[in-house]
């Protein structure tokens, strides 16, 4: 799991560092406006959509202990080589790059947890997984406070030696992840592997434990196998699964509202008059509620067994911090607005929750897989509405922007409660289905057909 984290920070240190580069100049200095911007960061989100499912299918087949290391490994080099960027093309290009080879993680990381966790287990774990997001951008806010200074070192912008560095710290995460992902419960990590093959973390009456612990939670995890190609089956289920529907649909548009301000962030900062330095250390106080945030709300939910309507304390929260910032004049004082967006930043991220939902609803591990993968796309599709939504023409404070999210926000609390009375009516078509069965059929249902 600690290494899993590490993994995925590595990841958002290096798909959100341009957010705190633009605050250097760095679009001035290769040749961009804002609306440039947007489109790079949607060129981004498309090809990370894109390589979405076939990354994650092809994880399966190699493994993902063999495939994640390289693609690790590959992104930090990209993000090396954006310190070359000079021009709107090759910002552009290498955007593209960096989204093809990071997309399919996050399914693959949330499928390969499903290996040593219960199912009940899982969410907290993945509100823990997700925390790797503010704590990643609130060391990188720090890194970025430090490197963005070097600026005039060897004629380098600062934030030329923002990528370079943060790109080779990816690659040493890649390279170590090698020898220690496990590629199971069974199978140890290369580096605590002992010269007859046995495990060195833990004993063999452990590893049964482990086993049997999870298969006694989910027996269609019998016939995981991590290096197993899913069919065309398993992909035509996990679209046509009426169940996972409501949480495909909000995967789309929960939290586009949040996201906006999350990437503008250093940059709005940086035109309400705070340095370069300031803007960057300021952002550190959202990340943080950020991380507070996701683990409270990941424990309530399974405390309140309620998933729903605890999931929709993410849009609940930043609904009066939308109206505030679409109500302040632009003569307020700055330390209003900072507040409000730090408020927003802080939003109790439940992606965890309907990661965990999407989970729970597949049938079987192939629809797992896949289900993952094709939630984390519909996330994806959100977040490329979510960077087209402030534009060049109504900085610095985009207030029309602010408006149309805080009409999102109202229209996704509704979604979250539509999806509750959904479930309900969902279980209770399955009970009676399960009431109307023979006895013997009854087991083979439950682990086939009635997940809930």
């Amino acid at each position: 799991m600690l290494w899993v984290w590490i993994m995925f920070s590595s990841l958002d240190l290096v798909r959100r560092n341009i957010n705190r580069a633009v605050s250097d100049n760095m679009l001035d200095d290769i040749g961009v406006n804002t609306n440039d911007y947007n489109t790079g960061q949607t060129i981004y989100l498309v090809c990370f959509l894109a390589a979405e499912l076939p990354g994650g299918l092809i994880s399966k087949i190699v493994g993902p202990y063999r495939y994640t290391p390289v693609m690790i490994m590959l992104w930090g080099t990209l993000c090396a080589c954006q310190a070359a960027i000079n021009s709107r093309a090759s910002f552009w290009a290498l955007r593209a790059l960096v989204g093809l080879v990071q997309g399919g993680f996050i399914p693959e990381m949330v499928l390969y947890l499903s290996y040593f966790y219960k199912g009940n287990e899982l969410p907290i774990r993945l509100s823990v997984f997700w925390t790797a997001i503010p704590l990643t951008q609130a060391y990188g806010a720090l890194l970025a406070a430090g490197l963005l200074a070097m600026r005039g070192i060897r004629g380098w912008g600062g934030w030329q030696w923002l990528f370079l560095v943060e790109g080779l710290i990816c690659v040493v995460v890649g390279f170590i992840s090698y020898f220690v992902m496990p590629p199971s419960i069974s199978e140890p990590a290369f580096a605590f592997k002992r010269k007859d093959g046995s495990n060195k973390w833990w004993t063999e009456e452990e590893e049964k434990i482990l086993i049997n612990r999870v298969l006694r939670d989910d027996p269609t995890k019998g016939d995981m196998n991590n290096r197993q190609a899913v069919g065309l089956k398993g992909i035509t289920s996990a679209f046509t699964n009426v169940d996972l529907w409501p949480i495909y649909l909000l995967g789309i548009t929960a939290f586009i509202p949040f996201q906006p301000t999350a990437n503008y962030l250093s940059l709005i900062l940086r035109n309400m008059g705070y340095s370069v330095f300031e803007a960057n250390m300021l952002a550190i106080p959202g990340y943080i509620l950020f991380a507070i945030n996701i683990v409270f709300f990941g424990w309530l939910s399974e405390k309140l067994n309620e998933r729903s309507l605890v999931a929709a304390a993410s849009n609940v929260w930043m609904l009066p911090f939308f109206i505030g910032l679409i109500c302040i004049p632009t003569t307020a004082n700055p330390w209003v607005r900072y507040v409000l967006l730090t408020g927003i930043a802080g939003i109790p991220y439940t992606h965890s929750i309907l990661v965990g939902m999407t989970s729970r609803n597949a049938k079987n591990v192939g629809t797992r897989a896949v289900s993952a993968a094709v939630y984390n796309m519909c996330y994806q599709i959100g977040s490329i509405i979510a960077v087209n939504i402030y534009r060049d023409s109504d900085k610095p404070y985009y207030y029309t922007g602010n408006k149309v999210l805080t009409g999102i926000c109202a229209f996704n609390i509704c979604l979250f409660v539509g999806m509750k009375f959904f479930y309900i009516w969902r279980n209770k078509v399955k009970e009676r289905a399960y009431s109307n069965l023979p006895a013997e059929e009854k087991k083979h249902a439950i682990d086939t057909h009635f997940a809930h």
